[in-house]
Order: C-alpha cells, then structure tokens, then sequence
C-alpha cells in the first residue's frame, strides 16, 4: 500500500495528514526519508514517524451500515449535514464500498481495505447490487425495457433482472438486480423508461443483505459474507450494534 495510507490504516493521522507528514520529510522506511505516494510493506518495512516506529496496520474492518434516507455518502460535507461516518465507529482509514445518493436507503459497505473497495465497486466485478423500488407509473410497460436494457446519457445500463409486485393506486415494488453502480443509475433508468420513484432502497451488495438490520444501525460483516466477497474481516464483534458516538 501507499505510505500515506499505511499511516492512516495505522492510526498515526488522516489521509490527508499523512500527506502532510510524508511531504514534510518525517517519514522514514527502511532508514530513507519517504517520498508522497511510495509503496511500502508495513508488516515487512521499517517506517518511522519523527523516528517512532509506526506499528503494523490493524486488520481490515468491515461494517454493514442500513442507511438511512437524508444522510450523506461522503466523508464530509460543506453544508454541514450528517454523514454515513457520523453512524459508525471512528477507524482510521475507512472508506465507502459503493456510493447511495442522498434520499437512498439500504445496504452500505464501509471499510478499512482500500483495495478491496475499490475491486468491490469496479464495474468490471460485477458484483450485484439489488434495490427495491418503489415507483409510480406504466410498469407492464416499462418492464419489457428494462429486461431489454436502457440507454443513458453515459452509455446503456444492463438489468440482470427485473420484477414488480403491485401495491395498489398505481404504484409497484420493482425488484431490479444491476452488476454495477453508476451514479444514480437506478433512479436514471427509472426515468428512463417513464417511472417515477418514490423510495429506493438497496437490500443486497453482493452476498450481503439488509435482513433485519434496524434502519441507521450498523453490524460487523460475517465471516461468511467476507468469504463470499473474497475479503478478510475479523470475527465479528457481539450483536448488532446502534449507529451512535459514545
């Protein structure tokens, strides 16, 4: 991994921080003063900070947050309104696996193992992302095109599967698997095809599902799911916990 990372994975300071430390000329690996963006061992190289020695990474971490409607995806925001990272514990390091757009709910992925993110949320992983949607609409219509797929702006989206089940007055449940993530494609491809979105939740990101996961809570991944993602993860922790600070 990159030496500003390392340090971040170890606690010594934020990314950006760790930018800072590098540039600054004290960091050390292996004897010889860092450059910003080196690739380094940590269980493996030598690296100091002001000549203390940087411990080994701690394990990659992994929680399964239930997002709720209105909070953001992003490590912060300049209108000052609540983040994902406001809803699970403070580690060095994490990041999201797969962006949910502000009013979109559902199964949200954060992490300490930057490169397995990334593998996660590359389209050419393919990793199913399912999503409830409830719509209002023509949806026998619209059904035939999105099995068929849908043309956007940035290029045509692929359903993998497509189903609707009736609420009454118009409106359905659509069930729509899709293997990647572009920025609010669901919602885009509803338009699309002439449907209007009431609420959008996703219930699956891979293996992992939402279950009964309390809306605005967060839960260790299993062992089980980080086999199934191909990740490491420790055992996971107690029972499902709430998204609060203590």
């Amino acid at each position: 991994m990159r030496i500003q990372r390392a340090l971040a994975r170890a606690g010594v300071a934020s990314r950006r921080k760790a930018d800072a430390l590098v540039e600054a000329g004290r960091v050390t690996v292996n004897g010889a003063v860092a450059v910003l963006g080196q690739v380094v061992d940590p269980a493996r190289d030598r690296i100091l900070v002001d000549g203390a020695p940087v411990a080994a990474p701690a394990p990659p971490q992994w929680f399964v947050l239930h997002k709720p409607a209105g909070i953001m995806t992003t490590a912060r925001d300049p209108q000052g309104r609540r983040t994902v990272f406001d809803l699970v514990p403070r580690v060095p390091g994490l990041t999201y696996v797969g962006r949910l757009d502000l009013l979109t709910e559902g199964v949200l992925l954060l992490t300490t193992d930057g490169v397995a993110a990334h593998r996660l949320t590359h389209p050419s992983g393919e990793v199913e992302r399912e999503y409830a949607v409830t719509v209002e609409g023509d949806v026998a219509s619209a059904l035939p095109r999105l099995r068929r797929g849908v043309e956007l702006e940035d290029g045509p989206a692929r359903v993998a599967r497509a189903s609707a089940e009736p609420l009454g007055r118009g409106r359905h449940v659509l069930t729509l698997v899709l293997g990647e993530g572009r920025n609010r494609e669901v919602r885009r491809i509803a338009h699309a095809v002439g449907l209007v979105v009431d609420r959008l939740v996703r219930v699956r990101y891979g293996p992992v599902t939402l279950g009964t996961l309390p809306v605005g809570t967060w839960r260790s991944l299993t062992a089980e799911e980080a086999a199934a993602l191909g990740v490491t993860a420790p055992a996971r922790r107690g029972p499902y916990r709430p998204a609060r600070r203590d």
